[in-house]
């Protein structure tokens, strides 16, 4: 079971809406991350600019899991992995009446140690890597992978 707390209190004014929507993530291994909306959802001072906002912990958790799964994927199959770096982007996006975050782009630059895998073969393990990840699976979000 994984668990993440959300602690919100309230700040200001909550019957006109003039209260801060900044609250705490607290995760089951003792980690407290200051959140709040998208600074250009609600921009300060109701939320918090500084704090991670669902949106961005939307999209650092597939990036995460599929860095996770990739490393897996490419150290069993005798690569050396010696860094990976992704700048991960998603955007929300309105279609039908409905805001949602459409697809993430993970912009992936691995540096290997010794042997490096051609092309193919490295997407070749990027999707395995995907296919494995469970955030990836949970959604409905296209995933694209892009090499650098």
């Amino acid at each position: 079971m994984h668990t993440a707390e959300v602690i919100w209190t309230s700040d200001g004014d909550f019957a006109s809406g003039q209260y801060s929507r900044a609250h705490l993530w607290r995760f089951d291994g003792g980690l407290d991350v200051p959140a709040a909306p998208s600074p250009s959802i609600v921009p300060p001072p109701l939320g918090l600019a500084e704090a991670v906002d669902p949106e961005e912990a939307f999209v650092a958790s597939i990036s995460s899991c599929h860095m996770l799964w990739f490393l897996d994927v490419a150290q069993r199959a005798g690569w050396n992995v010696a860094s990976y770096r992704d700048l991960a982007k998603g955007a929300l996006r309105q279609s039908d009446g409905v805001v949602w975050i459409p697809r993430v782009d993970l912009n992936v630059e691995v540096t290997f140690v010794g042997d490096t895998p051609d092309r193919t073969t490295h997407l070749a393990l990027h999707d395995k890597a995907h296919h494995a990840c469970f955030i990836a699976n949970s959604v409905k979000t296209d995933i694209v992978v892009n090499l650098s």
